[in-house]
């Protein structure tokens, strides 16, 4: 923990214009939290899959608000593992308009490999990693994990 750097982050105020866009299934488990935080935030949502063989993430459904190119977007996933489904879902973002640096990625876990991979294929934004244990960092993430559990919606949802 020694070799890590960190950066004194001396808070936030409400702006806005933000919105949160889930990734379904587990980033909605996120989405009590943000609006406990936020109570009119709009939400939006994205379904994808990965293929089991290929580990190729496959975007099935996304919906916005009409005005999210000109939002900050709280994307919120919980589990990261390979990174591919956080890079597809940022793809999709950006198709909508979003500008990658006004992204802001909310996770809990993430795998080195994961936040490299996404951080490799969009540097702009900025990643949130939550632990417990370990203050908030922004633009860092201040504890991997070499394995990063699965079936997080799953057990959250209780429909393991």
């Amino acid at each position: 923990m020694t070799d890590i750097p960190r950066h004194k982050y001396e808070g936030v105020r409400f702006e806005k214009g933000n919105c949160g866009v889930s990734i379904m299934r587990s980033g909605e488990a996120m989405e009590q939290g943000l609006r406990d935080c936020c109570r009119s935030i709009r939400i939006g949502k994205i379904l994808i899959q990965s293929d089991e063989e290929t580990q190729r993430a496959k975007v099935y459904y996304a919906k916005f608000p009409p005005d999210i190119y000109r939002r900050k977007v709280l994307l919120m996933y919980p589990i990261l593992s390979t990174g591919n489904t956080v890079i597809e879902a940022v793809k999709v973002l950006v198709e909508h308009g979003v500008q990658p640096s006004v992204i802001i990625l909310l996770s809990l876990f993430s795998t080195p490999q994961g936040a490299k991979s996404i951080i490799q294929e969009f540097p702009e934004i900025a990643i949130v990693l939550i632990s417990a244990g370990i203050e908030l960092i922004f633009f860092l993430i201040a504890e991997f994990h070499p394995v990063a559990p699965t079936h997080f919606g799953q057990k959250y949802f209780g429909t393991d």
